[in-house]
């Protein structure tokens, strides 16, 4: 087997893995409750909060523990446009976020009449800081952009970005950093809210983080009791938090090391490709190493995805949450021809990933295109 789709989600560290059965086994009170049991288990879910806060150098109270990222970009979306459509109802985010964001903000339009402006990109994924500045209005309460591209990699201007909402005491930042955190340095001094995932950094499935800034109130999309600042209600589930920050840890310890592997592979990969015929990258030179979109032109993503299952090569096409669209937005946003976006491959990368693994791609991909290739 060979595993390429890490931005998908990965396998869980063996740390992780332990440390999530150990509280599971021994700490299964409710944390909520005030016998002993459940005062052991709140103080472990609160020492994992102090704990996250610290890695990701934010206050305690600022770490909201959710379900994911899907969940907590909702929250973060959802929360302010409900809590501050008094100042305005304008909205913006950009055509290539994740499903879980562009969804959000079509449901806010659609059924609860915001006006939602969708910033387009270049063939980079790159959007206009210029075009950010004319779409910022005295009525826009919230800007949400990704902050890594789950698709092709593409790294915005977060710093840039930050100076152009404070401009608007009003308007409320939120990043979704699921792609970032762990491969990418990351300040998160200047942005109101934010959004991790454990999944893709080797940690639990079923497990987020929402940052938020303790000026910022949020209307509750799970109305409950007092869990998570009374956020978020629901029985806290306390071994998954307690793992996220566990995984982040690890993450972050060993990020310059990986990244260190993972640039070198992306070079090699990149490489190889730029030696095969009616092939094109898609990733820019400057995007996140993790992640490298490419196209064979003359071989559809359908069919080339299904050989290279054959052989045992997992590999996608798009962001999985996407992957049963015929047609990838991403590309779709950054206007390429359409032989690039019918034969589109993504490859996301581990420092688990070997060089004779790249190899076996590259030898099936150039033998697949021989084969199947139209």
């Amino acid at each position: 087997m060979i595993y390429l789709d890490y931005a998908s989600t990965t396998p869980v560290d063996e740390e992780v893995l332990q440390s999530y059965q150990n509280v599971l086994s021994k700490y299964f009170a409710n944390s909520e409750s005030l016998y002993s049991l459940g005062v052991e288990a709140a103080n472990l879910l609160e020492k994992s909060r102090q704990q996250t806060a610290s890695l990701l150098s934010v206050a305690p109270n600022e770490v909201i523990f959710t379900s994911g990222a899907s969940e907590a970009n909702s929250l973060a979306i959802k929360g302010v446009a409900f809590k501050y459509q008094k100042y305005g109802k304008h909205l913006i985010t950009t055509k290539i976020e994740h499903s879980s964001v562009l969804h959000t903000f079509e449901q806010l339009e659609t059924l609860f009449g915001f006006e939602v402006t969708y910033l387009g990109v270049d063939v980079n994924g790159l959007i206009s800081l210029e075009e950010l500045k004319q779409a910022l209005r005295k009525d826009t309460i919230l800007c949400s952009i990704m902050w890594v591209n789950n698709e092709i990699g593409t790294i915005e201007p977060i710093e840039e970005i930050v100076k152009l909402v404070k401009n608007l005491p009003r308007c409320f930042l939120h990043v979704d950093a699921v792609q970032a955190v762990g491969k990418i340095s990351i300040d998160l001094s200047g942005i109101d809210l934010v959004t991790f995932s454990a999944h893709k950094i080797y940690g639990l499935k079923g497990s987020g983080v929402l940052v938020k800034k303790q000026n910022i109130q949020l209307v509750p999309l799970i109305s409950g009791g007092q869990q998570e600042q009374g956020i978020r209600g629901g029985t806290s589930n306390v071994a998954v938090h307690i793992a996220f920050a566990k995984a982040l840890r690890l993450a972050l310890e060993k990020q310059k090391k990986r990244n260190e592997h993972v640039r070198e592979l992306n070079l090699y990969l990149r490489e190889g490709l730029d030696k095969l015929l009616q092939v094109v990258i898609n990733s820019p030179v400057d995007a996140s190493p993790y992640i490298l979109s490419f196209s064979c032109l003359k071989l559809p993503s359908e069919v080339h995805l299904n050989a290279l299952d054959s052989e045992g090569v997992y590999v996608s096409a798009q962001s999985t949450c996407g992957s049963k669209s015929k047609m990838s937005y991403v590309l779709e946003a950054m206007n390429l021809p359409s032989a690039v976006k019918r034969g589109v491959i993504r490859i996301s990368l581990s420092y688990q990933t070997t060089y004779e693994e790249i190899d076996v791609l590259l030898t099936k991909v150039e033998e697949n295109m021989r084969k199947y290739g139209v």
